[in-house]
């Protein structure tokens, strides 16, 4: 959909929005469809080619309107959540489709799905202790309670444990910054002997700092001998999957109690989207679910209840946007959306590996580079300072906690990036570093700061 095209769809969406809104009268109130009328509608998955617009927006009169905000709103998106599970080819368990006990739910953000992850674990891990243990309460559980991510985990799942009151343990990375399941097992032995309860480990695919990616196949035995919930955090790296070439990265999930990623990183889909599946459903709506007389629906019974599978009541109609994207792009769209970037990614990378002044640290798998000037920190921090003072392109930094490394990050996001871009942006760091390196002669003299 090019600029005149969005200009000339939004404005039918406008009004399309408008004519509702002056005829809401005519409308029924309530619906007269039952639960489960959405996935008679559409198809099992995602198409493989984009669709044009026309018939996208027929669906919303000929889907969505029937069921006015629910119960299309829940079946779009348990549709949805099967949609995009099939396209990074999750295992059959975690799947409405499959008609077990699992499914999936959108979340607003990462650090809320590991939220609930950790919270239905602690409450799965207390049930279990006090089944064994009668005499123990469960304020003296918590206490003793523990769980573990890698130290260069996102800061969510600390923060996690800051909301829940649970303890965080972060664990040492090999050399190549991914946790693996020795030294997850060590720190297990460690703390079961000290009369902790260890229940809870989150394994990550693409970290934030330098897109490393933890052994889950190692971590999953483990979790799976130790009967510890497995979640694993893919909310970046997560939308790479769908293509057959990264698939592999995912392998060992079939280990995992709950996994995440977000297609509003890198799935063209507007923030704020998670998409989150569990294996059981029920180790959710056990510990979240409270049923208030103003609560109750006449057909609480046949409804999957969205309201008990996250923190707030009411929840916004997400799907949609994700039935309009992978409907308008397609499998195949999207796939080469993210190898599009990923070699774009190399290109950068390139021309930092060719400029004797640079070091790229680490391998680039997906879109992110981590690169730093072969010089101090001081140097890299004034040179990071100058190209986001000038405003032309926007850079971060970060630091390796178990290296204390400082280094920048490049990350390729934007929709309509092209290898002039990569380009523009090599130049803006050349520029950046000739001022640092020698402030007296500026590029090629003809640029200046």
């Amino acid at each position: 959909m090019d600029t005149e095209e969005f200009r000339l769809y939004g404005k039918q969406m406008v009004d399309f929005m408008a004519d509702y809104m002056h005829n809401i009268r005519n409308h029924r109130v309530l619906p007269q469809i039952s639960p489960g009328y959405v996935r008679d509608l559409v198809p099992e998955q995602a198409p493989e080619e984009g669709e044009p617009w026309e018939e996208v927006f027929k669906d919303i009169q000929r889907v969505v309107l029937p069921g006015s905000a629910s119960p299309a709103s829940t079946d779009l998106e348990m549709v949805m959540l099967d949609w995009l599970g099939k396209m990074v080819q999750l295992p059959q368990e975690f799947l409405f489709s499959s008609n077990g006990p699992g499914g999936g739910v959108v979340q607003s953000s990462a650090s809320e799905s590991t939220l609930m992850a950790l919270l239905s674990a602690r409450e799965k891990a207390i049930s279990y202790v006090q089944s064994i243990k009668k005499d123990l309460s469960q304020g003296i559980i918590l206490e003793k309670m523990v769980y573990y991510s890698s130290i260069e985990a996102h800061c969510s799942v600390e923060k996690a444990g800051l909301l829940s009151g649970l303890t965080c343990r972060l664990l040492p990375t090999d050399a190549a910054f991914s946790l693996q399941g020795d030294i997850l097992q060590a720190a297990i032995d460690e703390d079961r002997t000290q009369g902790k309860i260890p229940f809870f480990v989150v394994g990550t695919l693409g970290t934030t700092n330098s897109c490393a990616f933890d052994n889950i196949e190692k971590l999953g035995e483990v979790c799976k001998k130790e009967n510890l919930w497995f979640h694993i955090d893919a909310a970046y790296a997560g939308a790479a999957f769908i293509c057959p070439e990264f698939r592999y990265l995912l392998n060992g999930v079939e280990y995992a109690d709950s996994f995440l990623l977000c297609p509003a990183k890198w799935l063209l889909t507007n923030h704020d989207c998670c998409a989150m599946w569990v294996k059981d459903r029920e180790n959710i709506l056990k510990p979240f679910s409270i049923m208030h007389a103003y609560l109750k629906e006449d057909l609480e019974v046949e409804t999957l209840n969205y309201r008990h599978w996250g923190i707030p009541c009411g929840r916004k109609f997400r799907s949609l946007k994700m039935w309009f994207v992978f409907r308008l792009f397609g499998v195949r769209g999207l796939q080469t959306y993210i190898r599009k970037h990923v070699r774009l990614a190399h290109e950068f990378e390139n021309l930092a590996r060719n400029d004797n002044r640079f070091e790229v640290l680490f391998p680039v798998v997906l879109g992110v580079v981590c690169f730093r000037l072969k010089g101090s920190e001081v140097q890299n921090e004034e040179m990071l300072r100058v190209i986001n003072k000038r405003g032309k392109i926007a850079l971060k930094s970060s630091r390796m906690r178990s290296h204390n490394l400082y280094f920048i990050r490049f990350v390729v996001c934007g929709k309509d990036t092209e290898s002039e871009d990569i380009v523009f942006s090599w130049r803006e760091i050349s520029l950046a570093a000739n001022n640092v390196l020698n402030p007296k002669v500026v590029g090629d003299k003809s640029e200046t700061f």
